[in-house]
């Protein structure tokens, strides 16, 4: 990356400006060990949910609730975003960013679990926007789950999905990133989406289902 390509990048990402709700959000997620969304990735999500005029949204990975603020910022005020994580401290906090966003409570449901064992629960074809940010391992799965869960024109938004720019480079065989380069070109080559790598934050890979 060109100096200027980089400069460009790093204004990109701290052009958005956060609110006090945001900066507790971020303090309770440092709290908790939980690397949240940036600023410039929180941004992405808020427009990519308020353009798809998404009425229900699936989040895979909770942490301590920066991206679903993000998400529900962009939500319309009948929308209802369900929420997973593992951890009950990480929905704890999550629910108090929520509240704290002026979010009704009707409007999010928090679900305590592995995901791999939650999705399969949730009803085929009944989201419209499905956004990933949780282990990687699981990640080939989620993407299948996700895409049985969105309706035609759903969106589906994965994080991280550059590996602090190691995907991009093919000698990089860490086992995450060898998962995350498989999915990207998997997502790619299905016909039943089409794609697109943005390089906000630590890459977002983004999909509409046909």
């Amino acid at each position: 990356m060109s100096a200027d390509k980089s400069t460009s990048w790093s204004y990109a990402e701290d052009l958005p400006a956060e609110d006090e709700v945001m900066l507790r959000a971020r303090e309770r997620s440092f709290e908790l060990g939980v690397t949240p969304i940036g600023a410039g990735v929180g941004a992405v999500l808020t427009v990519l949910a308020a353009g798809s005029k998404a009425q229900t949204a699936v989040e895979i990975g909770t942490g301590a609730g920066v991206s679903g603020v993000c998400i529900l910022r962009g939500l319309g005020p009948q929308a209802v975003l369900t929420t997973i994580d593992v951890d009950v401290e990480h929905l704890k906090a999550a629910r108090e960013a929520f509240s704290e966003a002026g979010s009704p409570a009707n409007r999010t449901r928090t679900i305590s679990g592995r995901a791999g064992d939650v999705l399969p629960r949730l009803t085929d074809a009944a989201y419209d926007l499905v956004f990933i940010d949780a282990d990687k391992p699981g990640l080939p799965g989620y993407v299948e789950q996700a895409i049985r869960l969105l309706k035609t024109g759903g969106l589906l938004i994965i994080n991280d999905a550059l590996d602090k720019d190691r995907v991009a480079n093919p000698a990089a065989r860490e086992a995450n990133t060898v998962v995350l380069r498989q999915v990207g070109k998997a997502i790619r080559d299905d016909e039943r989406l089409a794609s697109a790598m943005l390089p906000t934050g630590d890459g977002l890979l983004i999909a509409v289902k046909k």
